[in-house]
């Protein structure tokens, strides 16, 4: 299990990753955002008072080598790399890193937060995958980024809308099954041609599809553990989670 000096009711990555490759995903529990941003919101776009996420912020940054490479989720399928982002927000939902010090982090609240590191603990990436970001190829965006034999990478899925609380029309189930028809597999029908979806099952299967066998964690349910976790699928106006991989010597 990786590492940190996090307060006990936030989360590490259950890997069997190098002992370099740190990880630390924050909870909603502690900070000092109030209201239904009520604990530890990281989320500068979300509404919270902007002075209550600074200080957020900054509690998490003394537990870190470096700032954050905070990015500006977009949905989609851009890598970068943590090391050459600056105080500017570029638009992107992931990043690697292959020095240490540089930070990778996503924010979720219902999203899928996906870390990645090889075998060697000289690569490591951070992937948010809502539903549309996994299916047009954030992962697969993210894995080639990274610039290792996938057969090398190991990947853990962190908390995000477990597989009895995401409801999606059919035509999340289509633009799934384009891409590959054994994701019918993570589809349940549900009443008024509704479905209810794994995403942890969609991220395995294209993990799967890419070569990368070793796969841990998404046993989570943002929605359904209302003290842990923000979600905005339950509550709208709510805070944001980061999930952060870094390599440290």
């Amino acid at each position: 299990m990786s590492e940190s000096n996090a307060q006990p009711a936030w989360l590490s990555a259950d890997w069997p990753a190098p002992a370099r490759v740190r990880t630390l995903i924050t909870t909603r529990q502690g900070g000092a955002s109030q209201g239904p941003y009520a604990g530890f919101n990281l989320g500068t776009h979300v509404g919270d008072d902007p002075a209550h996420v600074a200080a957020n912020r900054e509690q998490l940054r003394q537990l870190l080598p470096a700032e954050p490479a905070w990015l500006n989720q977009v949905h989609g399928t851009h890598v970068v790399d943590a090391a050459d982002i600056g105080e500017i927000l570029v638009d992107a939902d992931a990043s690697v890193a292959r020095a240490p010090g540089a930070v990778c982090v996503v924010m979720t609240a219902d999203c899928l937060p996906v870390l990645l590191t090889n075998r060697e603990g000289t690569t490591v990436g951070a992937a948010h995958a809502g539903w549309r970001g996994l299916c047009d190829g954030v992962i697969e965006a993210t894995v080639e980024s990274m610039g290792a034999e996938p057969a090398t990478l190991m990947a853990w899925l962190g908390p995000a809308i477990g597989p009895d609380a995401f409801e999606v029309g059919g035509e999340v189930r289509d633009a799934f099954m384009a891409a590959d028809p054994a994701a019918d597999a993570a589809f349940s029908p549900i009443a008024d041609g509704k479905y209810l979806a794994d995403i942890y099952l969609l991220a395995r299967q294209r993990l799967q599809a890419l070569g990368v066998t070793e796969v841990y964690g998404g046993d989570f349910c943002t929605v359904i553990d209302r003290p842990r976790f923000y979600s905005y699928r339950r509550d709208r106006v709510t805070g944001r989670m980061a999930s952060l991989i870094w390599l440290q010597d």
